[in-house]
C-alpha cells in the first residue's frame, strides 16, 4: 500500500470514529434535554395540580404527595422531603408501615408516622384503628387513628423537593415563563453545538478530498 493510500485509509478511519463519537454526543444531549424538560413540567404540573385543593381523595394514579414539615420522622424522612403516598385501605396496612393521616377531625393538617400497633374491630365497632409513632420520638402518639382518617402508605420520597414545590405553588406564575425560557435556551445551545459539529465535519471532508487528490 502506497503512502498516500495509507494516509487516506487512516483519515477515513478517523472520520468514521469522529462521526460515531458525534452521534453518541448528540444522543446524550437529546436525552439530557428531554429529561430536564420532563422533570420541569412534572414538578410544575404536580405543584399546580395540588396547590389549590387539599382534598384527601384527590390523587394522581392513586398517589398524593405531602411535604414533611417536622423532624418527627428523622432520619427516615427529613424536613423538606416530599413523600409520595399511595391511597391504601386499612386492611392492607400493617405494623411497621409509614402512613399519612389526619390527626384530628377539626384540623386540615396531616402527619406522617409509622404504625406501631394495628387494632382491628376496635371495641366491637368494626372499625380498624392505628397507634402511631414518629421514628425520632421517644413515645407513641397519644391518640388513636381511625381508618377513615388514614390517607395511605408512603411508598417513596424525593429529598428536599418540598422547598421547590412550595416555591412553585406560591410563585407558579413566575415559574411558567422560566420553564419556557429554559426550553428555548436548551434548544439554542443544541443548535450552536450542531452548527459547530457541521463545520468540523465539512473540514474533515475537505481534508479527505485533498488527501485523495494527492
Amino acid at each position: 500500500m502506497s503512502k498516500n493510500k495509507q494516509v487516506v485509509a487512516e483519515t477515513e478511519k478517523n472520520d468514521e470514529s469522529a462521526k460515531k463519537s458525534s452521534a453518541g454526543s448528540r444522543a446524550a444531549d437529546i436525552i439530557s434535554s428531554v429529561v430536564t424538560v420532563v422533570l420541569s413540567v412534572a414538578i410544575l404540573a404536580g405543584a399546580v395540580l395540588f396547590a389549590f385543593n387539599n382534598s384527601p381523595t384527590k390523587s394522581l394514579f392513586g398517589f398524593r404527595y405531602y411535604t414533611i414539615l417536622t423532624p418527627s420522622m428523622s432520619p427516615t424522612y427529613e424536613v423538606g422531603d416530599v413523600v409520595f403516598v399511595k391511597l391504601t385501605s386499612a386492611d392492607k396496612i400493617n405494623v411497621g408501615d409509614v402512613i399519612t393521616f389526619n390527626p384530628s377531625r377539626d384540623s386540615d393538617a396531616y402527619l406522617t408516622h409509622r404504625v406501631f400497633e394495628k387494632i382491628e374491630n376496635f371495641e366491637g365497632t368494626g372499625v380498624t384503628c392505628f397507634k402511631t409513632k414518629g421514628d425520632a420520638n421517644d413515645s407513641q402518639d397519644s391518640f388513636l387513628i381511625e381508618e377513615e382518617r388514614v390517607i395511605g402508605t408512603v411508598r417513596f420520597r424525593i429529598p428536599k423537593a418540598g422547598f421547590v414545590i412550595r416555591f412553585v405553588q406560591l410563585r407558579w406564575y413566575f415559574i411558567v415563563p422560566i420553564v419556557v425560557m429554559l426550553i428555548v435556551l436548551v434548544r439554542l445551545i443544541k443548535m450552536l453545538f450542531d452548527d459547530g459539529e457541521d463545520d468540523t465535519e465539512r473540514s474533515a471532508e475537505q481534508e479527505k478530498t485533498a488527501s485523495k487528490a494527492e
